[in-house]
């Protein structure tokens, strides 16, 4: 059945991409691990707990026993050739292999058996329907499954999945422990063996009633879309085994079907099944080149770029289409580049390849115009989609420990970025603050460390600055003269302007309303940007917004006066019609979405209003089934350690965006601690 979905390059099959998927903690490296021993492509299996894991090598997935980035490897299986892309489950990292999706052909979603944990898997899942990528479910850790949660756990993942769920095996248990697994679809019996094959054994007579109800529920699925196999179970006949298989095959590559298998990757238990289900039901990568609408030539799809190897900058990335060698040209942002070296990846190890074929996954050097996302060369290839990476809800300012790190700061910000396409980095004009915006404090913090260990930058931290702004609540008016002898021509500058408050929003107007010439038409202008200058820090320590200000009158010295004069004039005036003005202080707001599993909503809520936000609205997820969606006006400085709050009251799963959108009047004692706030810093 495998021929079936096998293509060919060059005499030998072409590499099939498949991921690994799903939630933090459910095992996908382990589960990468147990494949590449299993295959023969390791001669003893790796353990993350232990560190001597192939993947996770990372410093900073090694100190937090978890990954961090995604990891690639290579298999051959019974003469076909696999790459995995192990994407990170954490909220934080999860965004590294988002964009590889794209071109994998199928996305293997690795979960655990306890139903309650069933809910952890709907973002990926949710993910992997609207991107339209073939997959799959492997139930890990079988061993940790109680008595009829299998079941429980069907039901609970099979509203999150627009496809039907295909259960393709149901465990042997013994007393308390699963030994063993009945395969629906052979209807055959096996027994687990550690670090071994599966061997195959009779069906439990206990189970022979359950077998014969899972494995009509799994034809009666496949029926749906196939008119013989429906035929053969309504004249109540025995489906052909090679029917039920190639159905199976055809249903999983064309996204009709999610097949679910069981096991444990710790114990090799299921995992040969696991592969020879890979074999059959894979698509091939032409199938997945279609998806994104690549018409023949050779194209590389960049989902990632690698800095500070030995090898320097890499693309990494899937070759679809034709082969790929070194100084092949490749179209990059309409300009012809020739690829480097090329390489195979597996986990830290770099081997170098001659030529990349159909399929392979490889990275590729001196390719400086490569950018995540990007599909170089081919005929129409113009780009995948940009991933919808999540919000970036944490934020900190850094500063340098060493003032001569700072030029490396930059460039080390820029590769990091370029790596990480859910990291961003600027300068704040306002504040002055180099600002580093990431996921989640998890994400800043591994960043930061890396930032140190590859490019030698060491940095504080604190919470970004709030961009407080000042206004008035009353008119005044105010003088402004300048006057000054030192010998020689003097400096003269006299105005009188008037102040008002404007509406909110509506931000600055300047009026000229001399006459009679009292200040000449030349010096005007500076008289506005001495004004303007004293907006930008006013009474109270921030910069004025939505003020009018009328400049009346002044005088002039036909021989002292002068910009610089006329400019400190203005300024002068400005502070002291500020001081009369009655100033307070704005501070800004956000408006808040919060997604939230069914049921959460109200905590969250609660969340919100706890921080002074102002509750719009609690209502259905506008796409998600069974979820939540709370709306909300929020103070900016309310947003810092948000995200963490409201994920420790959904298992991890509440997200929330926020955009700007309006100034609001602070009073009280809150205004009264950020007034102070800044008068000591500015001391």
């Amino acid at each position: 059945m495998g021929n079936t979905q096998k293509a060919t390059n060059g005499g030998r099959a072409a590499t099939r991409a498949v991921a690994l998927v799903g939630p933090a903690g459910t095992g996908k490296t382990s589960l990468a691990e147990a494949l590449l021993f299993a295959s023969g492509m390791t001669n003893r299996q790796g353990s993350v707990e232990a560190g001597s894991s192939i993947g996770d090598a990372s410093p900073e997935a090694r100190a937090r026993g978890s990954s961090t980035e995604m990891n690639l490897y290579h298999l051959d299986y019974m003469g076909d050739r696999f790459a995995l892309i192990d994407v990170p489950g954490g909220p934080g990292f999860a965004v590294d292999g988002l964009a590889a999706l794209q071109s994998v052909d199928l996305a293997l979603v690795v979960i655990d058996p306890a139903p309650e944990r069933a809910i952890l898997a709907e973002p990926m899942l949710r993910r992997l329907d609207r991107l339209g990528i073939p997959h799959a479910l492997f139930v890990n850790k079988i061993e940790h499954a109680r008595a009829g949660s299998l079941r429980e756990l069907i039901a609970q993942l099979q509203p999150m999945s627009r496809e039907p769920l295909a259960l393709r095996q149901i465990p042997i248990r013994e007393g308390d422990e699963i030994t063993g697994y009945v395969d629906l679809a052979l209807e055959r019996a096996y027994r687990y063996r550690p670090g071994k094959e599966s061997e195959r054994t009779e069906i439990p007579g206990e189970l022979l009633a359950r077998e014969k109800e899972e494995r009509t529920h799994l034809l009666e699925t496949l029926a749906d879309f196939d008119d013989a196999l429906l035929e053969a179970l309504l004249m109540d006949q025995e489906p052909d085994q090679d029917l039920v298989l190639r159905d199976l095959a055809v249903d999983t590559a064309q996204n009709k079907v999610v097949p679910v298998l069981l096991g444990s990757a710790l114990s090799d238990g299921g995992v040969h099944r696991l592969l020879k289900m890979l074999r059959h039901e894979t698509p091939p990568p032409e199938a997945t080149a279609a998806r994104l609408g690549l018409e023949g030539g050779s194209a590389l799809h960049v989902f990632k770029i690698a800095n500070g190897g030995a090898m320097g900058r890499l693309a990494l990335g899937r070759v679809l289409g034709a082969a790929l060698r070194e100084g092949d040209e490749l179209v990059v942002d309409g300009a012809a580049e020739r690829a480097g070296s090329l390489f195979l990846v597996q986990g830290e190890k770099t081997t170098k390849l001659a030529e990349a074929r159909t399929g392979d996954v490889v990275a590729v050097a001196k390719i400086e115009g490569a950018r995540c996302g990007m599909i170089l060369g081919g005929k129409g290839a113009a780009g995948a989609a940009a991933p919808d990476y999540p919000a970036r809800n944490a934020a900190v300012a850094i500063t340098t420990r060493d003032r001569k790190d700072d030029v490396k700061l930059s460039t080390a910000l820029h590769r990091l970025c370029e790596e990480d396409p859910a990291l961003e980095w600027n300068q704040d004009d306002a504040s002055h603050e180099t600002v580093l915006r990431g996921i989640n404090v998890d994400h800043l913090a591994v960043v930061l460390g890396r930032l140190q260990r590859r490019y030698g930058v060491a940095v504080d931290t604190r919470a970004p600055g709030i961009p407080y702004r000042e206004s008035i609540r009353k008119a005044a008016g105010a003088r402004g003269r300048h006057k000054k002898q030192s010998g020689g021509h003097g400096q003269y500058g006299d105005c009188v302007i008037e102040i008002r408050p404007l509406e909110r929003g509506a931000g600055f107007q300047f009026e000229d309303r001399i006459t009679g010439g009292a200040i000449p038409r030349q010096y005007i202008p500076a008289v506005e940007a001495g004004i303007r200058d004293a907006m930008e820090r006013g009474p109270l320590g921030f910069p004025v917004v939505d003020v009018a200000v009328t400049l009346t009158d002044g005088s002039f010295h036909s021989v002292d006066s002068s910009e610089l004069a006329f400019r400190v004039a203005g300024r002068m005036a400005m502070t002291e019609a500020l001081e009369k003005a009655s100033p307070f202080l704005l501070e800004p707001v956000a408006k808040v979405a919060v997604d939230t599993p069914g049921g959460t909503g109200s905590k969250a809520g609660s969340v919100l209003s706890a921080r002074r936000g102002q509750i719009l609205g609690l209502s259905p997820h506008p796409e998600w089934s069974r979820w939540e969606r709370v709306e909300a006006l929020l103070p900016e400085s309310a947003l810092h350690r948000l995200d963490a709050e409201l994920r420790s009251l959904s298992q991890g799963l509440a997200e929330f965006s926020a955009s700007f959108d309006h100034l609001a009047e602070l009073g009280g004692k809150h205004a009264d601690e950020v007034i102070k706030a800044r008068s000591a810093a500015a001391h």
